[in-house]
Order: C-alpha cells, then structure tokens, then sequence
C-alpha cells in the first residue's frame, strides 16, 4: 500500500513538474512566425468608411489594402504605389479642375468569404475593379453612414451633389430605403468625379487643385469595398454587421474577432503579393534603400532588402486591461513589442539608452516624437462653456489653460516623455514653430484667478447660486492609471475655486456622449494621418464639427475667420503665404481656447531581440507586412526567463506523503 502512493506521488509529481509553466500560448504555435503584441481599447467599428481611431486602424490597415501606401523606411514620409501600379501625377483641366488616374493592379482579389456565394453558390470570391472604390467613394458621401471625414473629399466632383440625390430619394419613397445600398447607389446617379473608365482605371476628378488629396488614397477610407459584403453582413438572421466582419483585401485576414477578448490577423493566401508577376510590387518587396543607422540600431535587417513580404503567419492581439500586467507578461517575453511603465521606467531606461540589464537581454529601445497631440478640449457648444457665453466663456476657458502645468504632468505620469504642446501642430509638420511660447500655456496662477474674476467667476463662485461653478471632466477610460491623471488635471481647476468633477465611462460609452453633444470638458488625443498641418487643423474646422457631421471637430468649435483661412491654406502648397494663413489661425486658437493643448508623445517602445524589421512609422500606418519573428530565439529565450521554481511542488508532494503514511499505518493497526 505505501508503495503504491509513492507510485501515485511520484506519477502526480511529474506530470506537475512537466506542465509547471505560465507560458500562454499553445504548443502548436511552437516555431511558427506569428506576432504577440496587446491592445487596451475595444474597437467600435471595423467599417473603413467610419473607423477612425488608432485601435480600430491597427486591424483595418492591415487588412485592407489602399490605392497608395507610404515607403516604411523613408524620412520624410513618401507616398509609394500599392494597388495602383504607379502614384499618379495630377493634370490640370480646362475649368480649373484636377484630375488624377490610377491603373489598378491585375489580380487583386477580395478576401475568402461566403458572402459572394449569396447570389452565386459556390462563390468565394472575385477581383477587385475600378467600380469597387466607386462604391467606397458613395459610401463616404452617404449621409446615412455619417462618415467622419466625408467633408475632405467635398471637392471631388458631384460629391455633395450626390449626397443629396440620396437623401431626396430616400425621403421621397419608403420602399427606396430598403434597397441593398449599391442599387440605391446606382439610382442615385453615382458620383460624377468618381469614374470608373474600365476595370482597371479610376479617374478622380476635382473642381480644383488639391496638393493634400493623394494622402487620403493612403488610408483605409478610399480602399475598395465589396458591395456584397455591404448587402450580406446586414446583422439579420445571425449575421454580423458590417462594422465587424471585415472583406478586405490585404495581406492579412481577420480570422478571429472576439473584440472583448482577442483578435488575429492572419495571413492571406490570395493577396495581390504573393502572384509572381507582383513579387518586386513597391508595397510587396521589402525597401532596398535601408538607412546605416537603422541597420546600425538593430531595427532592419539588410538581409531583408528586396524579398517578398508578409513574413509573419499571424499576428495575436489580447486584450491587457491595465499597464503593470501588460509589462510583465512582455518582460517575460510572452509580448513581442510593449511601451514602459512608469513603475519600472528608471530601472529599463539610464539617461537616453536601455539598463545594462536590459540591453544583456538583447532588448532594443527606440524613441521617437510623435506627429501627434494630446489635448483637454471644450465642448464649444456647452451653454457655461461655449462660443455662446462670449467673453465670459472665453476668459474661463483661458483661466483653465492658464493652471494646466503639462511639464509637471509629463514627469508625475510618463517619466518625462513628451514635449509640451504650445498649439495643435506637432515638431516635424510645415507651420510648427520650436521657438513659440502660448501665452495661455505657460503656468501662472495669479493671471488666472484674475481672468475668472473679469469673467463673473471671482474665486470660482457662480454668482447664478452662490457656489463653486460646477463642471464636468469626461473621460472614455476607467483605469487607475487614467483616474490618476484625471485627478492632476482636475486638482488644478479646483485650486481656482471650481468644482469639477469627474465622469468616468468605457471608451465606447463615451464616444456616444460625444455623439449626444452629452459633455463639458474632456481629454482627446489625434494621431496624424498624414504629414500636413491639415491633417490638424481639420480638427477645429467648423464643417467637421461632431454636432455637424459626427466629424473629429470634437471641441465643436466654430469660427468665421478661422474657417476661411483653414479653407485658404488647405490644399495648397507649403510656401510663404500657406505660413502666414497657419500662424494666423493658430493665434485665433490660441485666443479663444477650444483646446488645452497638453503634449506631443515620445514614444519610447520596447522590443525583444526576436522581432525584426520593427521601425517607429509615427503615423497611424500598417507595417505587420514588414515585421518578422525568429520563433526559435523567442522559445529559447522565454524559458530560459521563466524557468520554473519547482521546489514548493515537490514539498506539497512531500508533505502529503508524510500525511498519508501514519493514516495507512493507523488503518492497519486498526484492523489486525
């Protein structure tokens, strides 16, 4: 009998000894290229036409490809071919229009998908042609699907004219609306200035010159859709919507999408770059022209130059709630890339470069400012707040910018990393100036108090009820760390005298506010689409407000003169006269305050010897394509890490052995 429980111990030992590890991925993946890497915010639609946050980018740029693409490599930023075989040069019209025509890419298919055998059984699916971003371009301009950056394009032809045939349609006849929306499309009379001339050529036609448009054919809004997809992901009968299934046609898929939870990309067996005749394709083949110093910080791998991408089998995405967690797991190596916690920031990093321990584990740090800008804004429409209070509102909300010290906040929350933002336009962009000092953005405590007296406001006081004038910080996230940062930013309003409070939401609950006009103050950020003071700018052009068009305008902030100068510079060329109409609108910004603007982000991020070709693009762009793993390493490297402390495993058993023998002993005795 004692025998036999050794035998037992021995035998639940080792099996507990053989399966004692944190490691969270399953044996399969064991030698295949796939990318861990987290996320924190749930996405709230994949619909290219309306998703605009970084979140959601991070899956639509990489499974839907675009006409244009950036080089990954270049600095600055370069528009190169992706879909179309060349980037098209504009040509002048007679009327003072432009025109712009892409050849499209023979074979260019549409992801694996059910929803093209609905009317032809069997159908998996097709090849992409011109009428394809012609049912995209309409989709943008439908005023039913709202989308946020449908004013960008209003200077293609027959836009707006569009837009409004479709809404008189829909108002004049019932049965018009339950129509599959390329039948409505198409009854509609299509948009004039998107045409397709045959399969493969789109033209693009302007009512005037527009230096900035190329950029839009480099974002996910203008890829080409599949109508059937539209019409088949309707959320009836069990279907998804739209919004969360994805028909692409990218190098990756969407394989799984549980958004709460996890999300993978995997990669697609029919993309365009994997045919032959793509193979040297400029968004197929890895960059040739590698810079020394990218090579020199480990970041490229020259070896690379030339081949076909992607490299990756599959890119993982699970959800990390909090930062500490998220860390840990990538200082484990169960992460491939991760930024750094404030928590452990002096022990990762020694003045500009990684901890001796860190860099003997071959980790690799870059940094890099980003085109990018945080800000606290003011819903320009709030009646305390607004543009309807006049001087009032405008002096309380220079009185807030006045005791919002960014400096102190970079270093109590982020280690120092950023650069306080003195207007909207980040380092690196046409019109930002290192040497300019916002006057409402230089802490001084006593102008402020003096500006909330001029305002009716002395002490903070609301003289309409005798008490301290209550307003609401609305924020889109319930962590600790961003309750903290809330509480810094609100402790400043509260030392004049006001009381704030905070209204803490999930991100998705708080972008319904916004919708709902529901919100007094809160905290935004906006990375850049692409490389143009008009990419920030548009934020605060009246025509995008979110009370107007559901825009990025989410201050709601509207002024005349702003307005006119915004339209004057946008799409011109950067030389003398675009510079003045910039700094003039940046001193309306500056005086009438819709925004505290609080840092530009240096990110510092973080990466494991194992992840190769990982370049810090700073623009909301795809680059998983370019991205490779060496599984091998990562395996070797992880247990050697995470070695196991097998010890106390071995003393339970001990333990229950020593238990046990004396009851056995104890039950012989007792029955002999």
């Amino acid at each position: 009998m004692l025998i036999r429980i050794s035998r037992i111990a021995a035998l639940f030992l080792a099996l507990a000894w053989a399966g004692c590890t944190n490691d969270p991925y399953p044996d399969a993946d064991k030698g295949r290229k796939v990318l861990y890497t987290s996320f924190s915010e749930v996405p709230k639609t994949l619909d290219p036409a309306v998703s605009y946050t970084t979140s959601e980018h991070v899956i639509t740029g990489n499974v839907y490809d675009t006409l244009l693409e950036y080089h990954y490599l270049e600095r600055p930023y370069k528009l190169i071919a992706g879909l179309a075989e060349a980037v098209p040069e504009p040509e002048a019209l007679p009327d003072g229009g432009q025109r712009y025509r892409f050849r499209i890419r023979p074979g260019v298919r549409f992801h694996d998908d059910i929803c093209f055998g609905a009317r032809s059984p069997g159908q998996r699916s097709r090849e992409v042609t011109a009428q394809d971003f012609a049912f995209q371009f309409a989709r943008l301009a439908d005023p039913a699907i709202n989308s946020p950056v449908a004013s960008s394009f209003v200077q293609v032809k027959g836009f707006q004219a569009f837009a409004k045939r479709l809404a008189d349609l829909r108002k004049a006849d019932p049965a018009f609306v339950k129509q599959a929306a390329h039948v409505q499309y198409a009854k509609a009379g299509g948009i004039e200035g998107v045409v397709a001339a045959s399969d493969r050529d789109l033209e693009i036609v302007l009512t005037e010159a527009n230096a900035q448009i190329l950029y839009w054919f480099a974002m996910p809004f203008t890829t080409p859709i599949a109508w059937e997809a539209v019409a088949y992901y309707d959320g009836r009968e069990g279907r998804p919507n739209f919004a969360d299934h994805v028909v692409g046609t990218g190098p990756f898929r969407l394989a799984v999408y549980d958004k709460q939870l996890r999300y993978v990309l995997a990669k697609n067996p029919t993309w365009y770059g994997l045919r032959d005749e793509a193979a040297s394709a400029p968004g197929v083949a890895f960059p040739s022209n590698i810079d020394p110093a990218d090579v020199a910080a480990k970041r490229i791998d020259p070896a690379y130059a030339g081949r076909r991408m992607p490299f990756l089998d599959r890119v993982n995405f699970a959800r990390e709630r909090e930062n500490i967690p998220r860390f840990n797991k990538f200082l484990q190596g169960y992460y491939d890339d991760g930024g750094i916690i404030k928590e452990s920031f002096d022990a990762i990093v020694q003045g500009d470069r990684l901890s001796p321990d860190m860099a003997k584990r071959g980790m690799r740090l870059d940094r890099e400012v980003e085109p990018s800008i945080f800000y606290i804004g003011f819903n320009m429409n709030d009646p305390v707040l607004g543009s309807k209070g006049g001087e009032r509102s405008r002096k309380l909300r220079q009185a807030m910018s006045l005791v919002v010290d960014t400096e102190t906040f970079l270093q109590l929350f982020l280690n120092g990393r950023g650069v306080p933002a003195q207007s909207p336009l980040p380092p690196g962009l046409f019109g930002y100036d290192a040497n300019y000092r916002n006057p409402f953005r230089q802490p001084d405590q006593a102008k402020a108090k003096r500006l909330l007296a001029e305002a009716g406001y002395a002490n903070g006081i609301d003289p309409a009820t005798q008490a301290p004038l209550k307003l609401t910080f609305d924020m889109g996230n319930t962590s600790a760390q961003s309750l903290l940062e809330s509480e810094f930013l609100v402790g400043a309003w509260r030392g004049l005298g006001l009381n704030v409070e905070i209204a803490a939401t999930t991100y998705n609950q708080f972008q319904d506010k916004v919708r709902r006009g529901a919100y007094q103050i809160f905290r935004w950020g906006w990375n850049a689409d692409f490389p143009d003071p008009e990419n920030f700018l548009f934020l605060l052009e009246c025509s995008n407000a979110q009370a107007n068009s559901n825009g990025p305008n989410t201050a709601n902030f509207c002024n005349d003169g702003f307005d006119q100068r915004y339209r004057a510079m946008k799409d011109m060329p950067n030389n003398e006269t675009r510079l003045r109409l910039v700094k003039e609108m940046l001193a309306i910004t500056e005086a009438e305050r819709p925004w505290i603007e609080l840092f530009h982000v240096e990110d510092f991020t973080l990466s494991h010897a194992w992840l190769i070709n990982s370049k810090p693009m700073g623009l909301s762009y795809p680059a998983f394509k370019y991205k490779d793993v060496d599984p091998g390493m990562r395996e070797r490297l992880i247990a050697q890490w995470n070695e196991p402390v097998r010890w106390p495993l071995a003393l339970l058993v001990i333990g229950v052995i020593a238990l046990a023998v004396p009851a056995v002993r104890t039950y012989y005795r007792e029955r002999t």
